[in-house]
């Protein structure tokens, strides 16, 4: 059976085989470790019931678990995620959806100044996660389409991972469940249902702060997460065609940050360029950057480069919104001016 929710067409059964999408692989880390662990449960505004949360992530827990391990809640995030930091410090493992990351905002204290900081202040374990889907691509505007993961990375005390693949977004979602530290856990909406590949099944895990190399390169570095991968993925084979070697790095986890693989591709290429939807204006490439040419300045053959949205707000036009983040022509451009520095 098929349903139709934001526009996109919902699979309600997971297939068969190994081969999975975006969406259906976050949906098996959440079943598999809910059948694990009674102490793991899902709560936000409209995840159980026949709905399923806003793009059916969800759906079908709620018959399987009871509606005491999925539960629906009233439309006010700061009011869940407390009482999430509160089921977490009694001994549960929450596993908090909001409908889209922007509405994260409305519960910032709880996770910023509560959450984040709870093992610092008193020793306490605060393991839960925050599901948010992020990014754009469904012509939603600039309150359904934002990408703020530099506000979480900013804060002591939260992991923050985003993961690019079906296999990753399997694999990381297990590890931030499992993790003790309260995680921001940022999955790509345009990913949902236009990926999919391979996933293990049982016992699948991605080690928070790892990155991978999903393409290998020796001219250039482009590092990102996220849906950008796929675009600078695309970037590179046609770059290929014209003898520029690219490497793309997937960081996965933005925190904690695999600073040695970043390392070691830098010095092998000499060149980087770091990608992401995010705004470009204070957004994790500008860090990213700035510790490479701190750290790494002797192995550059040209200065850091970083692209990244606009500085203002996400456009609802169609055409203007495919042209407000990088895409893979873009990325080419820059890729390809950068290895004539």
């Amino acid at each position: 059976m098929t349903a139709t929710n934001f526009g996109f067409s919902v699979v309600d059964e997971l297939p068969v085989g190994r081969t999975l999408t975006y969406l259906e692989a976050i949906k098996e880390a959440l079943t598999e470790e809910m059948r694990l662990d009674e102490s793991v449960c899902v709560l936000g505004e409209d995840v159980g019931g026949d709905f399923g949360g806003a793009f059916k992530v969800t759906h079908g827990l709620a018959a399987e678990f009871g509606n005491a391990r999925v539960r629906n809640t009233p439309l006010c995030e700061q009011a869940f995620v407390g009482a999430a930091t509160g089921m977490a410090l009694m001994g549960l493992r929450p596993v908090v959806e909001m409908q889209f990351a922007d509405f994260i905002t409305s519960a910032f204290d709880s996770i910023v100044q509560f959450a984040a900081t709870t093992h610092y202040r008193w020793g306490g374990a605060v393991p839960w996660v925050i599901r948010a889907p992020s990014d754009g691509g469904i012509s939603s505007g600039p309150f359904h389409s934002q990408n703020p993961e530099a506000w979480f990375i900013h804060t002591p005390g939260l992991k923050v991972v985003a993961p690019a693949t079906p296999a990753d977004a399997k694999g990381l979602l297990v590890s931030a469940i499992r993790d003790p530290n309260p995680v921001i856990y940022f999955e790509a909406k345009p990913l949902y249902r236009s990926v999919r590949g391979e996933v293990p099944a049982n016992g699948h895990v991605v080690p928070l702060g790892s990155a991978s190399i999903a393409r290998s390169g020796g001219d250039i570095s482009i590092i990102t997460y996220g849906v950008q991968v796929h675009q600078a993925l695309e970037a590179a084979e046609l770059l290929a065609d014209e003898g520029i070697d690219v490497e793309v790095i997937d960081l996965r986890s933005l925190k904690p940050l695999d600073w040695d693989a970043i390392r070691t591709s830098v010095i092998k290429t000499g060149k980087v360029l770091v990608v992401h939807s995010a705004n470009r204006l204070a957004g994790f490439g500008a860090e990213i950057t700035a510790q490479i040419a701190e750290e790494l300045f002797d192995d550059l053959d040209a200065a850091p480069r970083r692209m990244g949205a606009p500085d203002t707000p996400v456009p609802f036009s169609p055409p203007l919104e495919r042209a407000y983040r990088p895409d893979a022509a873009s990325i080419e451009m820059a890729a390809r001016n950068l290895a004539r520095a």
